[in-house]
């Protein structure tokens, strides 16, 4: 009789886009992240939520290289991501890795630049020997600009549209990870469904990872598929982000679900809670 052959051995999984594993940074006496891990898998979309000192924003300069962890690693695509590099090509292959789009893309862009220019400027700094003119026009068209706004300066856009750019500009460098902090908090609710519907676009036509940092539910709803709740620089709750939103099982988790405004909503009771905890 013959010998049974063995299966086939699976394909490895290939390796999260981004990895964090125990994060600690602390500030004198104030340990704003404590021992913060998680997953992002690649063309995945995690978000990070809690109220303003919970560490969030903390954590999210720490995977971009920002800030520095007294411990703890970052890896991207397995990877572990230096937390300092010496020599140019080695800070810019690093910069390439994670890109970051702030809350107020106009103090992060020039004012005195065109769209066209920063676009270029981005490119020629990482992709000296490529001609920047096709991915400029490229990258204006997928984030629903165009070429009409290509000789514009910050001052001559809408929130909406610097938003764009600020988007552009980030995704030029073909990131692994998109770290998107309060992306879309100053924005009006109408363009920032816009802005959500666009990333959606994005992340569906590549592979691109993002990390949402925000105070906003809806927002980690509508475009998240995992989410961590930090409460005092630690992770209280995770999961995948229907299931802790619907069914969360930490006080404060529970306590940020109803503080999310809507009829017969008590701010009093909210308050007294949050003292409680």
């Amino acid at each position: 009789m013959p010998e049974p052959t063995a299966p086939p051995a699976s394909p490895p999984k290939p390796a999260p886009a981004l990895r964090a594993d125990g994060l600690t940074r602390s500030f004198g006496a104030v340990r704003a992240v404590d021992g913060v891990s998680f997953v992002l898998p690649e063309g995945g979309s995690l978000g990070i939520v809690g109220e303003s000192g919970s560490g969030k924003t903390t954590t999210a300069r720490i995977v971009v290289g920002l800030d520095r962890a007294d411990a703890g690693e970052v890896l991207v695509g397995g990877v572990p991501r230096p937390a300092a590099v010496r020599g140019r090509a080695r800070r810019l292959a690093r910069a390439r890795e994670v890109q970051m789009v702030f809350q107020d893309p106009y103090l992060s862009l020039d004012p005195r630049t065109s769209v066209d220019a920063v676009l270029r400027e981005t490119l020629r700094l990482h992709f000296p020997r490529r001609d920047p003119a096709p991915r400029v026009r490229e990258l204006l068209d997928r984030v629903g600009l165009g070429t009409r706004a290509a000789d514009a300066r910050p001052g001559q856009l809408s929130g909406g549209q610097r938003q764009r750019v600020a988007i552009a500009r980030a995704l030029a460098v073909e990131p692994a990870v998109l770290v998107l902090d309060e992306a879309v908090a100053a924005l009006d609710v109408s363009v920032q469904a816009q802005i959500l519907n666009l990333l959606a676009d994005i992340r569906e036509e590549t592979a691109i990872g993002y990390l949402f940092i925000t105070h906003d539910l809806g927002v980690v709803r509508c475009v998240t598929d995992d989410v961590i709740v930090m409460r005092h620089g630690r992770v209280v709750e995770s999961g995948a982000t229907a299931d802790v939103l619907d069914g969360p099982s930490h006080p404060y988790t529970r306590l940020l679900m109803d503080s999310v405004p809507r009829p017969g909503w008590d701010p009093e009771r909210i308050a007294a809670a949050r003292r409680a905890l």
